[in-house]
């Protein structure tokens, strides 16, 4: 605090943010200013450690927006899923929100995490932080090269903080557009796990999240997945066995 005597003419106080060339470019990144109003969908299909819900808690939400958490008890989880968005589609307020995000009741998003997935979501209709199955061989959670024929899951490991265009994307933290839960050309169950064998044609082996973008991206939907955004995947048998509780 200045203690001396002054004579103030007043000059342009403008502020640092109206004189900052990065300001916009900043805001234009954050979204802030569009609606990001966001349906968060938790499948509990277990206990929720302390450590999840410490994560949980610590997560950034958009200021000024529109955010709810909605969990499922004793449903199987694509079944959780599939019914909680056609409760959300038949709800007259819900129904008009912007986003839906997956969050499972094992992942451990960073505080930023959501706000990072907002960045891109002029681009892609989904994105998914970046996490690993469980286990000492755990495989990235990206699947499927765009450019690769013949079509195929297979998981690669996307660059360091990059957006990375997949054809499949898991469900432990990810940004949906809820317009694309709307098109009515997408099969009903939305989500879906599916293993059978069919005599003549084989055996069909998907898990719900992988059957859904496989669907969606048939009629064009784009799905992504930021590096940017490591999320811890809580291992129970792990940690007893002696492996770290996170296998990120």
């Amino acid at each position: 605090m200045n203690t001396k005597p002054t004579i103030n003419i007043p000059p342009n106080y403008w502020g640092y943010h109206n004189t900052n060339p990065e300001t916009e470019d900043r805001l234009e990144k954050a979204k802030s200013y569009q609606d990001l109003s966001t349906i968060c969908i938790v499948p509990c299909t277990g206990p929720i450690p302390p450590k999840i819900v410490q994560a949980w808690r610590g997560m950034l939400v958009p200021m000024n927006q529109r955010f709810i958490m909605i969990m499922t008890e004793n449903m199987e989880v694509g079944a959780a899923y599939s019914e909680t968005i056609k409760t959300i589609l038949n709800d007259p307020q819900l129904s008009t929100w912007k986003y839906v995000l997956t969050l499972e009741h094992d992942n451990a998003p960073p505080p930023d995490g959501l706000l990072k997935l907002y960045e891109n979501m002029d681009k892609y209709d989904g994105v998914g932080g970046l996490y690993f199955t469980k286990g000492e061989g755990g495989q990235p959670m990206c699947y499927g090269k765009p450019e690769t024929f013949p079509f195929n899951f297979f998981p690669f490991i996307p660059p360091a903080e990059s957006i990375t265009q997949c054809r499949g994307i898991a469900m432990g933290f990810s940004l949906f557009k809820m317009e694309m839960f709307k098109d009515k050309r997408l099969p009903s169950p939305l989500f879906e796990t599916r293993q059978k064998y069919t005599p003549g044609i084989g055996v069909e082996a998907y898990t719900q999240d992988l059957k859904f973008c496989e669907e969606a991206g048939k009629l064009g939907y784009k799905f992504a997945v930021d590096s940017r955004v490591k999320v811890g995947h809580y291992d129970y048998a792990g940690n007893s066995a002696g492996i770290p509780d996170f296998m990120w």
